[in-house]
């Protein structure tokens, strides 16, 4: 029995830090339904935990696209942005903007989650979209700007990773 109980222990122990530290893995092909409705992939659906409990938030991308956020990632987004000084335009612009057209979303008994109407009208999205997992947050995009926005990559991704990442180090005296 003492084992059972460690086993389960370690169990349970695995799973917070599963949760604490989700990042999803992950570009599915999808196709949004006449009504807005999008069937989110089981591939994509095991990684999100709880999210039949939790929910998901939807929200608009810095681009053209739509941002969805497991609900406590985006609990922990608005935590950081409370702690702005609402007294700055800037902060008071920002957030007005980040938040605007934020919506709840609730997978129903099939699977799907319903995009609002407003959101996929700003996006530009037609019935073929792409799921972009982001770390701990998921992309979604018309499928043509998706592809579009990749049209340069072989030459810019270096370039790129070289400017973001080239600064740092890893290990070492230069590292510390």
């Amino acid at each position: 029995m003492v084992k059972s109980g460690r086993s389960d222990l370690l169990l349970h122990y695995i799973k917070s830090v599963a949760t604490i530290m989700n990042q999803l893995i992950g570009e599915f092909d999808c196709k949004l339904d006449a009504k807005g409705r999008l069937m989110v992939p089981v591939l994509l659906k095991k990684q999100l935990l709880d999210v039949e409990r939790d929910g998901l938030v939807v929200n608009r991308g810095f681009e053209k696209n739509l941002v969805i956020y497991p609900k406590k990632v985006w609990d922990e987004t608005v935590a950081e942005l409370s702690k702005l000084n609402m007294f700055e335009r800037k902060n008071r612009e920002f957030v007005r903007a980040f938040q605007r057209g934020a919506m709840p979303l609730s997978l129903d008994a099939a699977g799907r989650v319903l995009l609002p109407k407003t959101l996929v009208e700003y996006a530009g999205m037609e019935s073929d979209i792409v799921l972009a997992c982001q770390l701990d947050k998921i992309e979604v995009w018309d499928k043509k700007a998706y592809d579009n926005l990749f049209d340069d990559v072989p030459e810019n991704f270096a370039a790129l990773a070289e400017e973001v990442m080239g600064g740092k180090h890893k290990g070492g005296a230069d590292g510390e």
